[in-house]
């Protein structure tokens, strides 16, 4: 009985053989690599860094939202509806009160009306 090294030692593989291994390697590769590497193709990449961005900027104005609510002269009022009102409906009250319009801006933004109601009814 031959052992491994022998046997690599006397190993003659076609052209063919060797071609189709190749080609099973590259397959092989390309899948574990998408599938458990963690790789992903550049329009993926692309998508994950602007919803990355857009999180963080909603992260940051929602704060600016909350000050405007709390530097609102009927904050009370609007706060108890808020409070009331269904989740659905909340970030659509923090519109029409005109925090979630940021400085500069002519309408509100929907997420960052989201995220502000969230914190104003926490309170």
């Amino acid at each position: 009985m031959a052992n491994i090294a022998q046997r690599w030692s006397q190993a003659r593989p076609s052209k063919t053989f060797t071609f189709w291994l190749c080609v099973l390697v590259v397959i092989v590769t390309v899948t574990v690599g998408f599938t458990w590497g963690g790789w992903v193709t550049g329009g993926t990449s692309q998508l994950t860094a602007k919803a990355a961005a857009d999180e963080a900027v909603v992260h940051r104005l929602a704060p600016i939202c909350v000050a405007a609510a709390e530097h609102d002269a009927d904050r009370d009022k609007k706060l108890k509806q808020l409070k009331e009102a269904s989740e659905w409906d909340r970030s659509d009250i923090v519109k029409k009160a005109g925090w979630a319009t940021m400085p500069g801006e002519t309408t509100p933004d929907d997420k960052v009306a989201d995220a502000c109601a969230k914190v104003l009814a926490a309170k």
